[in-house]
């Protein structure tokens, strides 16, 4: 048995751990795994090639997030999150039921990649505060998921269900919840 291969395959599973069984081939660079052992790996099915730059971990078990985990990691961009609808649903404040995975990535990234047909990209600076971790996974804070969907148009009852169920927790300040519906009555009119 190839020794270096298992040790290889197991620095990638520490990461994979952490990342609901995936890694990008930046971060197996980053521990010392060339390109051609990754293909290697995937040749010898101990790793799975799950999107353009990303690997799945066999060995670690799938969860009910690991469609979250891949869009993120599929953009390739160390800033990107989920975001907008996908946001709204996975904080659990109302009840959208998003078609697409909402991932924002930096205002000047072009992302030029196959695969991503089921995700919805969007474009923006976000401050370091307005991003958070979910399941292990980065996502934009309640109160900016709740802005993203007021400007995206998001109906209005959806917005109002989720400042009334996150108003109702710590998740959303009072002073946030006040800004947030004013931002939406200026919407609406």
């Amino acid at each position: 048995m190839d020794t270096t291969v298992v040790t290889k395959l197991e620095r990638l599973r520490e990461v994979a751990l952490d990342q609901h069984g995936f890694i990008t081939t930046a971060q197996s660079l980053e521990e010392g795994i060339s390109h051609a052992d990754l293909s290697m790996m995937v040749t010898r099915g101990r790793i799975e090639r799950a999107a353009h730059g990303v690997y799945r971990v066999p060995q670690v078990s799938e969860t009910e997030y690991d469609q979250y985990q891949l869009a993120v990691l599929w953009t390739g961009a160390p800033e990107a999150c989920l975001s907008h609808d996908t946001a709204l649903e996975a904080w659990g404040i109302t009840d959208i039921n998003p078609d697409h995975i909402h991932v924002t990535v930096a205002r000047n990234r072009r992302l030029r990649r196959a695969g991503g047909e089921r995700y919805v990209i969007h474009h923006d600076d976000l401050d370091p505060a307005q991003v958070t971790w979910w399941q292990g996974i980065r996502i934009v804070n309640v109160p900016t998921a709740i802005s993203q969907g007021i400007a995206s148009g998001v109906p209005t009852y959806l917005i109002r269900h989720a400042l009334d169920r996150a108003g109702r927790t710590s998740v959303l300040p009072a002073d946030e919840r006040e800004r947030l519906t004013a931002e939406l009555e200026a919407r609406d009119g």
